[in-house]
């Protein structure tokens, strides 16, 4: 099975194609990139990398870009990983599978359903708290925001990015490098003291296939995990199994949460594969390899167990590439 995959960024603020990459190394990989200078592109995991158009120039530059690479490469399966191409995917499920690539995929409800902005009553559906927040539609909201809620606050855009301010010089430098780029609604964001606990999984549009826990030792400044440890936190299963029966999801997922060593705060859920992906994958339950049998249809079982306190450990490598194969993609748009 040839696949096609996203999200080849490989820096301080990873992306989640080299893991999903790492845990499929037996079958035939495309990468699909948007930026040249990514490091994936030349770790010797792809065996043809082609440029793509950015996602907000619509369907019918996508489309036109991935009948190409399915003439050219045959690829069977596409699988995005970045939040930015997500809802293009999922809104053209149906006319991309009429391509002849099939991808596993949520509905556009479901995908809908998980916003930020949505949280707060979807958090009580499923039995777990959320930070108190405000929604942002200009600067006015924001000062009464911090006074209401107090410093330090998450400041977040409804789609993408997040960051913490301590007073309100910085919130507002925050909101305007948010709002400037992803627009309005932002929201502001009480913030929680405690640990940071993430669950990825399957889910099959009934009920979670599988899934590992961890807790977050070490993160860039971004955010990003550097370093974790594999746990077995109750609540955060029963919160990501009750997120996917609740809704139906289908596809993968990643369940971000707080925990103040009592209750669980969910924070987010991103409709794809994290960038630690193949760290469930080196404990034994690989999930985009179970993506790829429920794909075809196969019977699989339900993979919950795991070895738990095994760090997961992320660290800096560097590789020699010829200049010509950049130039070349840059120029040919494939490599």
């Amino acid at each position: 099975m040839k696949i096609a995959l996203s999200g080849l960024n490989n820096t301080d603020n990873p992306a989640p194609g080299i893991g999903v990459a790492k845990s499929l190394k037996e079958h035939k990989l495309i990468g699909l990139s948007y930026d040249a200078n990514e490091p994936g592109i030349y770790q010797g995991l792809f065996e043809k990398v082609y440029l793509m158009p950015y996602p907000s120039l619509g369907y019918e530059e996508f489309k036109k870009r991935i009948t190409y690479i399915k003439e050219k490469s045959d690829i069977e399966v596409a699988i995005p990983t970045l939040d930015a191409e997500m809802p293009l995917y999922i809104k053209y499920q149906k006319e991309i599978d009429e391509l002849g690539i099939k991808t596993y995929l949520p509905s556009l409800e479901c995908f809908e359903m998980r916003e930020k902005s949505k949280l707060p009553e979807f958090s009580k559906k499923i039995g777990v708290k959320h930070p108190k927040t405000i929604e942002i539609i200009s600067l006015d909201d924001l000062i009464k925001a911090t006074k209401e809620l107090g410093f330090p606050i998450m400041v977040k855009g409804n789609y993408y990015k997040a960051y913490k301010a301590y007073n309100l010089d910085e919130a507002i430098e925050f909101y305007y490098k948010i709002s400037n780029e992803w627009g309005f609604p932002l929201l502001a964001q009480e913030v929680i003291s405690g640990v940071e606990i993430n669950y990825v999984g399957l889910g099959d549009g009934k009920e979670l296939i599988g899934g590992v826990g961890i807790k977050k030792l070490s993160t860039t400044e971004l955010g990003k995990v550097w370093s974790a440890v594999s746990i077995d936190n109750k609540a955060l299963f029963d919160a990501s199994k009750k997120f996917v029966e609740t809704i139906g999801w289908r596809g993968a997922f990643e369940f971000e949460a707080m925990s103040d060593g009592k209750d669980i705060y969910l924070i987010e859920i991103n409709p794809r594969f994290p960038a630690w992906v193949h760290f469930a994958t080196m404990l034994g339950i690989n999930l985009p390899e179970m993506m790829l049998k429920l794909i075809k249809g196969e019977k699989i079982n339900k993979q919950y167990d795991y070895p738990l306190e095994k760090m997961y450990i992320r660290y800096v490598e560097e590789t020699v590439a010829d200049f010509k194969d950049f130039t070349t993609l840059i120029s040919k748009k494939e490599l």
